[in-house]
Formats: structure tokens, sequence, C-alpha cells
């Protein structure tokens, strides 16, 4: 397995909720922070796009996602990173949907071999933080290291630079620590 290093997100533009209100973005802001993120780590990037988007609108979104939640529906995503075994480290981006990841995101854990690969989760959230995304991850990829996250207030992504800045070079020495601990 080699050293390279992917940033795979989920993020809608459209009708979103942020600072208090509903209020259109040209672009998402996990978006936003995994572009921070690609320029931080020169990583490649991808985007997980449903085939079937969620709508522009914000209510009709919510309900979509949540209907898709409680169903545990896993909805089609568009073909993925052409050889995602070449990775042996994933930045996890996403929205906080319901308290945990977009059931694109677990289309695209459970689509490919995650295996061995240590998984980075980082969330833009109006005030609920990473919920349970973290430990929802785990059991989605039993077999991969899934680090600490990160979670990004969804108005204020585009300028948490610093805060990207720090929570990589934290999960660098973090990582160190732990396989020198496993040696």
């Amino acid at each position: 397995m080699s050293n390279k290093t992917l940033i795979a997100y989920y993020s809608r533009s459209g009708e979103n909720y942020m600072n208090g209100s509903v209020t259109w973005l040209p672009v998402g802001n996990t978006k936003l922070a995994a572009e921070i993120l690609k320029e931080i780590l020169g990583a490649d990037i991808f985007q997980i796009r449903p085939v079937r988007e969620y709508s522009e609108n914000y209510y009709k979104c919510i309900d979509e996602a949540k209907q898709d939640l409680y169903r545990n529906r896993r909805p089609e995503i568009v073909k993925g990173p052409r050889r995602p075994e070449d990775y042996s480290t994933i930045y996890l981006g996403y929205p906080n949907y319901w308290g945990t990841i977009p059931m694109p995101v677990a289309t695209f854990l459970e689509t490919y071999d995650l295996a061995g690969k240590v998984i980075k989760p980082f969330c833009t959230h109006e005030g609920s933080g990473m919920g349970r995304s973290e430990a929802d991850i785990r059991k989605l990829c039993p077999d991969s290291i899934v680090m600490p996250g990160l979670a990004l207030r969804g108005g204020s992504a585009p300028r948490e630079i610093s805060a990207i800045q720090d929570w990589v070079e934290e999960a660098i020495s973090e990582f160190a620590g732990q396989k020198a601990a496993a040696i």
C-alpha cells in the first residue's frame, strides 16, 4: 500500500441552513473545507455525488435525507476514484445530516474495501458537531483506523484554515504515536 492521501467528500450547494437561517450557497461548505485540505495536503480529491441529487430546496433535502437514514437506504453514487486501493489515508468530509453521515457517504464507505486504511473524518454543521458520525464510520469500516474527526461550523468553514491545519498536524502526530506504541 502506498502513502497516498485522498480527500473524499460529500457536499451540496443550493439552499442550506447557515447562521440561523436558510440561505443560498453556490458552493457547499464541506466542499470549501475539502478544497482547503487539498491546498494544505496536496492530496487527490474526489467528490462523492449521488446519481440522484437531493433537492436544492433545503426543507425537501432534509426530508429526503431523513427518509434515506431511517430506511437505511444507500443511494447510488457516481463512479468513485479510479483506484481507491492506492490510498493509505482518506480524509472523509460531509455535512452532519441528522446526527451522522449522509447516506451517499455510507454508500461510498461500503462500496470500496477500506480495510487497513486510515480514515480522518471532517464535517460541517450548524451546532451539532460530529454527532455520532465517527462511531457510524467505525461500524461501516471495522477494519479501518478511524481517527478523531474535525467538526467545523458550516458558516465559518471557509475561514477555518488554521483550525484545519492544526487538525492535520495533530492527526499526523497522533497516528505516528499509535504506530510506535503498536511496535
